[in-house]
């Protein structure tokens, strides 16, 4: 069982939230009457829709019509996908949903997968995209004096770059609609038709890298829809606290499973303010972690993080579980299940003292596990793909004893770190501006089988990593990058080291900059940093000869190799 966010229709923010529809075959933008909880000292909302406003809860391809008109959204979103509208059982609107839309006034934004059923569903033409498609960042030219993109200002504001995911390309346009922007290879990327109030981006709006994007949002909400900015990153906090007050009893413990991450952190600090020491952290040891980071990890819990926290070392356990293991979703599976064993073991430890077996599991669980995990057990999803399984989403055993309390499981990364910077929880910066590491561990920066031990593919990555990000600190770059790494390749190269043929070990450099997680561009370092990196790697890691650098976005990679 799981216990997430309130599961209330709410608007979605300007930039990050329409990915949660963009993910789910079809998602409705709604908006329903909410209680002011502010009191009327506290600041008033800005005037744009905050970067911190949890989802609405998706209508994820509704069967008919009636799911919409119950949910009376201010504007509907089609959102991302990825299907083709001529791939059978495609996802699609409800039987009268045009018509429905019409007589309500209820604009409609379809986004990518959307726009094209949008076209397509109104007698317009689909095809495969010339050239196989277009992914990431990429030009495009918008039409002045529209209603997506306003009058024309003159100059380079009618020119945009933009972050693209498709297959698919609308090569004829339905009736009344217009083109108003195009690619720069001429592809049509967005329509209108104003008089009907539909409205079609083939981009990706809402992500960091589509550089007016929030722009486009921002005024197909407040400008077209008229929907009014009222929610604050304030609200979340007190939601979640009330309904965590709610469902824990007052006789009740809960067990936190803290990896020394801003998620996990954030979520901790947030339980243990309503239940106190009721509350029972565990950092888990898996042998799975980067260069001395254990030790790095408790000793920043006893210095900044005054919650109770015990270490538990798992390492044997969990390299037995690995062994002659190499496909990426079962090693996250069995690591997402030694977790669990070790939590369950815990939880029987504890009742010793408290009397009773926590039933309750705090997770730092976020939107973008979910989005890539999709579709989890029981959700009902039927058009997203399974990305990776997170292992504490997909990873997770069916026979789960735990109830999940997930009080930032609709949040992005930048919006955890914004609660968490907000002075009632009060978590220290060391942990907020954290680089993320997934929970895998370093499982998943090892291409192929997890070996351990000196020389082995772990201790290897362990090196690499620190001279790698040590390096990245020594020049000022680890604030303005989202996430660096190394990879550990199951390859081998010749070289030579001390006039003497090697062959050694490749890794591989990833270093990527992001705002949520789910759409990355590759860093770009100086040649000179590069160099300056890859010969300290070669001299200090004996185990390998050569480094490469990963310039791939996502997508079409993801941010992790596997």
């Amino acid at each position: 069982m799981r216990i997430g966010p309130s599961e209330s229709l709410r608007l979605h923010d300007c930039r990050r939230k329409s990915i949660k529809a963009l993910f789910s075959a079809a998602g409705v933008a709604s908006k329903k009457k909410k209680k002011q909880t502010e009191k009327k000292t506290q600041p008033q909302p800005q005037p744009r829709l905050p970067s911190s406003s949890p989802p609405p809860k998706p209508l994820t391809h509704p069967s008919n019509q009636s799911r919409i008109s119950a949910a009376k959204p201010k504007a509907v979103i089609l959102s991302g996908g990825p299907n083709s509208v001529h791939a059978e059982g495609a996802p699609t609107v409800p039987e009268g949903f045009f018509e429905w839309a019409s007589a309500e006034n209820v604009p409609v934004l379809g986004i990518c997968y959307g726009m094209q059923l949008l076209v397509h569903a109104l007698g317009g033409k689909v095809e495969a995209a010339a050239g196989g498609g277009e992914y990431g960042r990429m030009g495009i030219n918008t039409m002045p004096g529209t209603e997506l993109y306003g009058e024309d200002k003159g100059g380079e504001t009618n020119r945009q770059q933009v972050w693209m995911s498709h297959g698919d390309e609308a090569v004829n346009l339905p009736e009344g609609f217009t083109a108003v922007a195009r690619s720069d290879q001429g592809a049509c990327v967005a329509v209108e038709c104003a008089s009907k109030r539909l409205f079609g981006l083939q981009y990706h709006p809402e992500v960091m890298h589509s550089e007016r994007g929030g722009e486009t949002i921002e005024r197909f909400l407040f400008e077209i829809a008229k929907i009014k900015a009222d929610w604050r990153i304030e609200n979340v906090l007190e939601e979640e606290m009330a309904r965590i007050d709610e469902i824990v009893g007052p006789d009740d413990h809960v067990i936190c499973a803290l990896s020394g991450g801003v998620d996990s952190t954030v979520a901790a600090t947030l339980v243990h303010k309503v239940i106190g020491d009721r509350l029972h952290c565990v950092f888990v040891d898996n042998g799975l972690l980067r260069l001395n980071e254990a030790d790095r990890v408790m000793e920043t819990f006893e210095k900044h993080l005054h919650l109770p926290v015990t270490k538990i070392d798992t390492t044997e356990r969990m390299m037995s579980r690995l062994k002659g293991v190499s496909d990426p979703e079962k090693k996250r599976k069995a690591i997402g299940s030694e977790f669990i064993d070790c939590f369950a073991e815990f939880a029987k430890e504890l009742e010793k003292t408290v009397g009773h077996e926590p039933r309750f599991l705090v997770q730092g669980t976020l939107y973008p596990d979910v989005i890539e995990s999709c579709p989890p057990p029981g959700s009902g999803q039927k058009h997203s793909h399974t990305i990776k399984s997170h292992h504490n989403v997909g990873g997770l055993p069916e026979d789960l004893k735990f109830t999940l309390i997930e009080p930032l499981r609709q949040l992005f990364k930048d919006e955890v770190r914004a609660l968490g910077r907000l002075p009632a929880l009060g978590v220290p910066e060391a942990f907020v501006a954290r680089h993320p590491f997934p929970g895998p561990g370093l499982a998943v920066r090892v291409l192929g089988d997890v070996t351990a031990g000196e020389g082995s593919a772990l201790e290897t990555l362990r090196q690499v990593d620190e001279v790698f990000v040590e390096a990245i600190r020594e020049h000022g770059l680890y604030d303005k990058i989202w996430q660096a790494f190394a990879v550990f390749l199951p390859v081998r190269s010749v070289g030579v080291q001390g006039d003497q043929r090697t062959h050694s070990h490749v890794v591989a450099l990833r270093a990527v900059t992001s705002a949520d997680g789910m759409t990355a561009d590759w860093y770009p370092f100086e040649p000179s940093f590069l160099r300056l990196v890859s010969t300290r790697i070669c001299n200090v890691v004996k185990t390998v000869n050569r480094v490469v650098y990963d310039i791939t976005s996502k997508p079409p990679g993801t941010i992790e190799w596997e």
